[in-house]
């Protein structure tokens, strides 16, 4: 009996599946907050030099004997916007005011907004500025090393304890991030935590799909991403009551300490330890399944082809051996490049935007609330190449938009910039969801883990680069320094949204098995050539890849 019929017995979403979902889901919340902190522990608060040698000066004005000592002290110049405002790099090189000037070394900051940033507390300002993007980009370069190597060692060492492995470092990393000396030991520990975070949502990714039944796959996939829209709310919600960053960074980091209990209710995959020979444990967590189901089992279970451990394979790089198959390939691989991009930078770019970041913050987490949902409305109905090319367009088109406010509006028309923003946001939640079903059902069965691994690889790449677009405004400043990263994210998105037209619809279709199957896989649509068969034929998994939103999404 292969070990998808086993799962259609027990009950495809059973009981017994629906509390190690649940379970395995949790740990997403964790993740969110750790991916998305950064647009409140990196804000970078209105700042000026400091009046040198006055030790209780302060952002804020104090009356005005203090007003006469920054004036004469701190020299007037235009920001980017025109509005003139007290240097936030330069000091006159003596106490009476001058034209003569020099770099300051110490800031006063805004404390409306944020009562301490990293950022405010490491002093990275004027020609440092440059450092908040590389620390996100770090972090998403940390995703990729973990991506490459937790996998490697979740299917060597198996998945609980891999798990629970990079929930001990998530959870260890995240706490000590809240006591980094200086910004190099911030870093470095937001690398580690970029590693183990991915670790944990991959594997927990894995251990809920692998116990869900083949029609219950895309539904799992896409409501894992609803926990991770509670913690991102949760955060949001801490985020406003706690403005001192270590504060906020504890809250949300201790807590999850709790998750390590899970160790006593997780099982081991089954389908892990079947690949592994261990058959007799398998069989007990099969059965312990039924049991909490109330499904009765034959007394003989396994056999040979379970796992269909015969089963030809390919190597990836034979996708590139056609025309066909090199643009598909490539045609996928430039979507989930673009999609992470989008997404992670419309995450960050949140800090950029005008008006309160709070608020701006929750629009954007009800929006891809609502990407989720309507994903799990519509896939199965419109099918996933219209409703991918559909949200990367409009989310594209929304982002390219902002030029018009920004360009021929003032600032009473901030609110239209940040409203197609949202759009945005919702257009790139949707496209991200659906590209893991659709590629996951473009791969023929021979190469899936591998292409979808190669998929991954290509998002998280996406990830490093999302930082250096979502500041370009804050680097090269200037007229269009709020829309400029939107300008970007819109031109990829509407790019990669055409090129997905190239691909074939996989909706009701009979998936490919092997590369022959997936050179002439779209071609026709004849009912003899193309069925609808069932999932466990086509031997797709299609919850085996993690998004995360390093995603892939971690």
């Amino acid at each position: 009996m292969k070990f998808d019929d086993i799962l259609t017995h027990l009950g495809e979403f059973g009981p017994y599946q629906k509390r190690i979902y649940v379970l395995a889901c949790i740990p997403a919340i964790s993740v969110a907050f750790q991916t998305l902190l950064p647009v409140f522990y990196l804000a970078i608060p209105d700042n000026r030099c400091a009046v040198p040698g006055l030790a209780n000066d302060t952002y804020k004005s104090q009356g005005s004997a203090h007003d006469i000592i920054v004036n004469r002290t701190i020299p007037w110049e235009r920001n980017d916007d025109g509005v003139s405002k007290l240097s936030e790099c330069n000091v006159y090189t003596n106490f009476t005011a001058g034209n003569e000037t020099q770099e300051c070394t110490s800031w006063v900051y805004d404390k409306t907004t944020f009562t301490s940033t990293a950022l405010a507390q490491f002093n990275i300002v004027c020609g440092n500025k440059g450092w908040r993007a590389t620390s996100n980009s770090i972090t998403f370069a940390g995703s990729l090393v973990g991506a490459i190597f937790l996998g490697l060692l979740s299917d060597l060492i198996g998945r609980k304890k891999t798990f629970f492995l990079s929930i001990f470092f998530h959870c260890a990393s995240s706490i000590s991030i809240a006591f980094a000396p200086n910004m190099v030991g911030f870093v470095a520990l937001r690398f580690i935590n970029g590693v183990s975070s991915t670790g944990v949502f991959m594997t927990s990714f894995v251990i809920g799909m692998e116990l869900v039944g083949p029609s219950k796959r895309v539904l799992a996939g896409i409501v894992i991403e609803l926990f991770w829209c509670l913690g991102l709310f949760i955060l949001g919600a801490l985020a406003y009551a706690l403005r001192d960053w270590q504060h906020l960074q504890l809250a949300v980091s201790v807590p999850p300490v709790l998750m390590l209990l899970m160790w006593w209710f997780i099982p081991e995959s089954a389908r892990w330890l079947l690949s592994r020979g261990r058959d007799a444990e398998a069989e007990q967590i099969i059965r312990k399944a039924a049991e909490v189901n109330g499904v009765d089992l034959p007394p003989k279970i396994f056999d040979k082809s379970t796992l269909d451990v015969n089963q030809p394979r390919a190597k990836v790089w034979e996708m590139f051996t056609t025309p066909v198959l090199l643009i598909r390939t490539l045609v996928i691989f430039v979507n989930w490049f673009v999609v992470s991009m989008v997404y992670y930078g419309l995450g960050l770019n949140v800090q950029n935007l005008s008006g309160d970041i709070y608020l701006n913050f929750t629009i954007a987490n009800i929006m891809e609330t609502i990407a989720y949902a309507l994903c799990i409305i519509l896939l199965d109905r419109t099918g996933r190449k219209k409703l991918h090319c559909g949200s990367m367009m409009l989310g594209g088109i929304a982002c390219l938009l902002t030029m018009f406010p920004v360009m021929y509006g003032d600032s009473s028309h901030a609110w239209i910039t940040t409203t197609l923003s949202m759009i945005g946001k919702l257009g790139a939640s949707a496209a991200f969801a659906i590209i893991y079903v659709f590629s996951a059902e473009l791969f023929p069965t021979v190469v899936r883990s591998s292409g979808m691994g190669a998929s991954s690889t290509f998002a998280r790449v996406g990830g490093i680069i999302s930082p250096y677009v979502a500041d370009l405004g804050l680097l090269v400043g200037g007229d269009l320094k709020v829309a400029l990263p939107l300008i970007v994210f819109g031109a990829v998105s509407v790019g990669a949204g055409l090129l997905s037209l190239l691909l074939p619809e996989t909706l009701n279709r009979k998936l490919p098995e092997t590369i022959d199957d997936a050179k002439v896989f779209g071609r026709t649509n004849s009912s003899t050539d193309y069925y609808l068969d069932t999932l466990e034929d086509t031997d797709i998994d299609k919850g085996s890849s993690s998004k995360k939103k390093e995603s892939d999404k971690f």
